[in-house]
C-alpha cells in the first residue's frame, strides 16, 4: 500500500529519491500551489516561497513552449538560493537568442560524431580497470566519464576533475531545512567561480582550442561577455554537461541489472540500443523539474495562475503521465518517445542532449562489448538525496560477468 503523500512532501529527501508514487497521487490535483522552499533556509526568506506544481504532461510542455508566458528568469530569492546566476536556463530572447547562438556551434551533430572516438577511448580506458566483482558504477564510470568529456570541451586539466565534481555537487544541492549548514557549499561554489575566473583570464593572455577561450574571445551585438557571464557560461557548460549525463547512465545500467532477458536482447540486436536509451530518459528522467515564472495571468488546466507567481514544471511526471505514455510505469521499447521531455521543448531544449545521447550510446555498447551479464550485487544501490532537481544515484553497486 502506498503512503499517502501531500503536495509539501515534494520536498522530502524519500520523494526525492523515487518520486513517481507521489506523481501518481498528485497529477491529477496539478496545478497546485505548494511551499517550494521553505522559510528560514536562505538567509532573508522569513515566509516560504510557494509555487504552482505542473505535473501533468499537456501542462508541462504548455509551459516549456510558451517561454513568453512562462518565464525563465527566476525569483530574486530563489536565485539567491542558487549562489550564482547561470546564463540561457534563466535567461529569455532576445538575451537568450544571442547567448545561444554562441555556443551552439560547439554540440552540433557533426562536432560531436568527431568526438565520439575519443569518447570510446575513455569508457575502454575506464572500464579496463573494472573487475567482474562487485563494482559501484556510478564511481568507478558514471562520474568520471562524463566530466572527462566536459573537461576536454573546457579545456580544462585532468587533475580538476574530483573539484569539478564536488563544486557541480554543490551547485544542483537544494537547500531544504533552515538547519542545513550551507557554509561548505557556499565555499564550494566561491571555489568554482574564482578557478573559472583565473582559467578565462589565462585565455585571454594566450588562447586555446577550447570553450573558454570562445567564450571570452566572444562579441555579442559588438561587445564582449562581461566576466558573470563568462562564468555563468563556464558553471553552466560544467553542471549541465556532467550532472545530466551521469544521472542517465547510472539509470540505465540500473533499469538494464534488474533485467536479464533485455540485456541478452541487446547483445544480439545493437538496433535496440537508441530504443533503450530513449525510454531510460523518458521512465527514469535525469533531470526532474525546472523553475518558469509567470509574466502575466494565466489559466492552466482550469486553475488560474497570477502573474509573477513561480511555477515548478516537473519533466519527470509527465514523463509519466498515463495519457500520454500508456501504461507509463512498464519499461517498453515499442513506444513512440518523440515527445517525451527529458531534455525539455521549445527555445530552451538542451543543448547537450547530442553529447549526453553519444555518450549513452558508447557507455551501452562498450558494456555490451564486454559483459555476457550486469546484475545487482550484495550491496544495496543508494539513491540521491541532495539535489530535488535530478534523479540518479549516488552509488549503484553492479556486478559484471562474462567475456571481456
Amino acid at each position: 500500500m502506498e503512503t499517502v503523500i501531500t503536495p509539501d512532501q515534494l520536498l522530502a529527501p524519500e520523494v526525492t529519491a523515487d518520486p513517481y508514487s507521489a506523481y501518481r497521487q498528485l497529477r491529477d490535483r496539478s496545478p497546485f500551489n505548494y511551499v517550494a522552499l521553505p522559510a528560514g533556509v536562505i538567509p532573508g526568506l522569513e515566509e516560504p516561497i510557494r509555487a504552482w506544481a505542473f505535473l501533468k504532461y499537456d501542462d508541462v510542455y504548455g509551459a516549456l513552449r510558451d517561454h513568453d508566458t512562462f518565464s525563465s528568469v527566476r525569483h530574486p530569492l530563489v536565485e539567491k538560493a542558487a549562489k550564482a546566476a547561470l546564463v540561457l536556463i534563466t535567461d529569455d530572447p532576445p538575451r537568450h537568442t544571442r547567448f545561444r547562438r554562441l555556443v551552439n556551434k560547439a554540440f552540433t551533430v557533426r562536432r560531436i560524431e568527431a568526438l565520439t572516438p575519443w569518447i570510446t577511448t575513455v569508457a575502454d580506458e575506464l572500464l579496463s580497470v573494472v573487475g567482474q566483482s562487485e563494482t559501484d558504477l556510478v564511481q568507478y564510470y558514471a562520474i568520471p566519464l562524463p566530466i572527462r568529456v566536459i573537461a576536454r570541451l573546457l579545456g580544462i586539466p585532468r587533475d580538476q576533475y574530483e573539484n569539478f565534481k564536488r563544486w557541480s555537487d554543490a551547485f544542483i544541492a537544494t537547500p531544504s531545512t533552515p538547519s542545513t549548514d550551507d557554509t561548505e557549499r557556499t565555499r564550494d561554489i566561491q571555489e568554482m567561480m574564482a578557478y573559472f575566473g583565473k582559467v578565462a583570464a589565462a585565455r585571454r593572455a594566450q588562447g586555446a582550442e577550447d570553450l573558454i577561450t570562445a567564450l571570452v574571445e566572444a562579441e555579442v551585438e559588438g561587445e564582449k561577455l562581461e566576466e558573470w557571464e563568462i562564468l555563468g557560461f563556464c558553471m553552466l557548460l560544467l553542471v549541465a554537461g556532467n550532472e545530466t549525463t551521469t544521472n542517465l547512465i547510472g539509470n540505465m545500467l540500473n533499469v538494464l541489472a534488474e533485467r536479464p532477458t533485455l540485456w541478452r536482447q541487446l547483445r544480439e540486436d545493437r538496433s535496440l540500443v537508441e530504443s533503450v536509451i530513449e525510454e531510460t530518459l523518458r521512465y527514469e528522467s535525469p533531470v526532474q523539474r525546472l523553475l518558469r515564472r509567470t509574466t502575466r495571468d494565466v489559466e492552466v488546466s482550469g486553475v488560474r495562475i497570477p502573474a509573477g507567481d513561480i511555477v515548478q514544471v516537473y519533466y519527470g511526471s509527465a514523463n509519466r503521465d498515463p495519457k500520454e505514455f500508456p501504461n507509463p510505469d512498464e519499461f517498453r521499447l515499442d513506444r513512440d518517445l518523440r515527445n517525451h521531455v527529458a531534455f525539455g521543448t521549445g527555445i530552451h531544449y538542451c543543448l547537450g542532449a547530442p553529447l549526453a545521447r553519444a555518450e549513452a550510446r558508447v557507455t551501452l555498447n562498450s558494456f555490451l562489448d564486454r559483459f555476457s551479464a550486469i546484475r545487482r550485487g550484495p550491496t544495496p544501490a543508494v539513491r540521491q538525496t541532495a539535489s530535488q532537481l535530478v534523479l540518479g544515484f549516488w552509488h549503484l553497486p553492479l556486478v559484471l560477468e562474462g567475456e571481456r
